[in-house]
């Protein structure tokens, strides 16, 4: 049972008690992430989530460190293009202690200039780490093609030229006006009784900003094609479909759909590519969706020689699903595997806090199990034919990264 409690000052608190287990997981999520920044300070809410763990008035960052390992508690953030989330996972006497920590982080980082400069080189190596990972940043390249200049095609890491630009009163102005109560979540799930909702609130009352929230625009789906060139031993090729906002009422049809197409290693693109042909290492497919929209992303790295072999074979893969559709044994098995991987989250307090802090954020929802079961279960042809049609209905867009093209 989801407890929910919203604050005066517009602040959500979500509590799932899970008596069976002896841990709790805290997370507060805020609904911001490099979708609402601008080409200026695109990476700025990567950099404050970083931030954040840089020290406040009263805890220097070793200190904060200490803390959580004294507690023998795990501590972590991460951002994402539309939600920053800062968690830790502790036992569940120690539950207090964690959330007195974060609260901490949230409100009274100081912003050292000093820390910050350090962080700076921290994170312009996570960059250059980024960018010798052809498999990775390929995903980056394929957003900007396929959102063009709307935020959504910005990298979430942003670039070094921005980052040298971020000063303490850059992470300031941001933080009045991104993280603001009414957009803000506090997810917590666990060994905790209800009363610890209490708790949470005390810390959290005093929560007050002026700034009103801007909408969003909703960006067009575009199908450029974007090639670079890389001194790599793989060309690493990605396909992008127009997707799914996140709640679409036809999502449960399209996780299905992306499971047969190349989501498990049953998958017809992992079959066809790599078990029957050899072709590629790694070959899958994913769903990113957002707000308004959605990603379909199919990725595949091989050797240059094999790039037409290998996009022949997917496009013949692509093609047959369109024309003929799900199998009744493809579209049973995927079912079940997807109702299985529903039960075995529910084992976890980080994923059962994840997934109530972001259905609250985005949804402002929650849906029970059996909701969510009655709904995989209610997927048939005449529902996935819909989605196939509407998801493959336009040409893709594509990125491609590739050693430089022999000289003829």
């Amino acid at each position: 049972m989801i407890e929910k409690h919203t604050s005066d000052n517009g602040l959500r608190i979500v509590l799932e008690n899970i008596p069976a287990v002896r841990s709790v997981t805290i997370g507060i999520w805020v609904k911001t992430g490099s979708r609402n920044e601008t080409e200026d300070i695109n990476g700025i809410s990567h950099f404050l989530e970083h931030m954040f763990f840089k020290g406040t008035n009263t805890r220097s960052p070793q200190d904060i460190a200490e803390a959580f390992d004294a507690i023998g508690g795990q501590v972590n953030a991460f951002t994402s293009k539309e939600y920053t989330c800062f968690y830790a996972k502790v036992m569940d006497t120690h539950k207090d202690e964690a959330l007195a920590i974060l609260a901490d982080m949230f409100f009274n980082s100081s912003f050292d200039e000093e820390e910050m400069e350090r962080e700076k080189k921290v994170v312009l190596e996570e960059i250059k780490m980024y960018e010798d990972t052809p498999d990775d940043i390929v995903h980056d390249i394929l957003a900007r093609a396929s959102f063009g200049d709307h935020p959504l095609g910005y990298p979430i890491l942003g670039t070094e030229k921005q980052l040298q630009s971020f000063t303490p009163d850059t992470l300031r102005n941001y933080i009045n006006e991104r993280y603001t109560p009414d957009n803000v979540v506090v997810s917590v799930a666990g060994n905790v009784e209800d009363l610890f909702i209490q708790t949470v609130e005390s810390y959290f009352s005093g929560f007050r900003s002026e700034a009103r929230q801007t909408e969003v625009e909703r960006p067009a789906f575009l199908a450029n094609q974007i090639e670079r060139h890389k001194d790599t031993e793989q060309a690493h090729l990605c396909l992008g479909y127009n997707g799914l906002p996140v709640d679409d009422d036809n999502m449960y049809s399209l996780i299905i759909l992306n499971n047969v197409l190349g989501g498990s290693m049953s998958s017809r693109l992992f079959q066809e590519v790599r078990e029957k042909q050899g072709l590629a290492y790694a070959v899958f497919s994913y769903h990113a969706s957002f707000l308004d929209n959605g990603l379909l992303t199919i990725y595949a790295g091989t050797g240059k020689d094999q790039l037409p072999q290998l996009r022949e074979t997917i496009n013949r893969t692509v093609d047959d699903l369109i024309q003929n559709g799900l199998t009744e044994k493809e579209l049973t098995n995927s079912k079940e595997q997807l109702k299985g991987n529903l039960m075995l989250s529910l084992e976890s307090t980080s994923s059962r806090m994840s997934r109530n802090g972001r259905n609250e954020l985005l949804l402002n929802k929650h849906r029970s199990l059996d909701d969510m079961i009655a709904d995989i279960d209610a997927v048939n042809h005449e529902k996935l034919q819909h989605v196939i049609d509407a998801t493959f209905r336009h040409a893709p867009s594509s990125a491609l990264i590739a050693p430089e093209p022999s000289a003829s």
